[in-house]
């Protein structure tokens, strides 16, 4: 039950700061936004959180883990938003700007989404597994 609410909170976070920059700042179709959002959630949960952040180090290396899977997100960010965009924004000069500015925002939100997952989603200290 965990990794459904931090996959909704992960899906929350993407769809806001993508719809305002997509959406908001660069003139997308919310719909298309929504989509690339529901996409990217799903990568990068699977990608940087379940594979890259729980297995980047062990637990003590929580820095290191974190810099790894939140540079592997802005990176799959920055992938998803400009080849998904490539549709969205056709003949829009303004696309490497939106793909940069949305790994950016979300890279810095993700650093802070890994303390949420490492606090309550991946306590395997106790036991629980999420």
């Amino acid at each position: 039950m965990e990794h459904v609410k931090a996959f909704i909170i992960k899906l929350v976070m993407i769809t806001v700061v993508l719809g305002i920059i997509l959406t908001g700042i660069f003139g997308g179709e919310f719909s298309d936004t929504l989509w690339i959002s529901i996409i990217l959630t799903a990568l990068a949960y699977i990608l940087g959180d379940l594979l890259i952040f729980r297995h980047a180090g062990d637990d003590s290396d929580y820095t290191k883990r974190n810099i790894i899977a939140t540079l592997a997100d802005a990176i799959l960010t920055f992938a998803i938003v400009y080849f998904m965009g490539e549709d969205i924004f056709v003949g829009d000069n303004n696309l490497l700007s939106a793909a940069l500015l949305s790994a950016v925002v979300i890279g810095l939100g993700e650093w802070f989404f890994h303390k949420y997952l490492n606090n309550h989603v991946f306590d395997e200290k106790s036991g629980h597994h999420g």
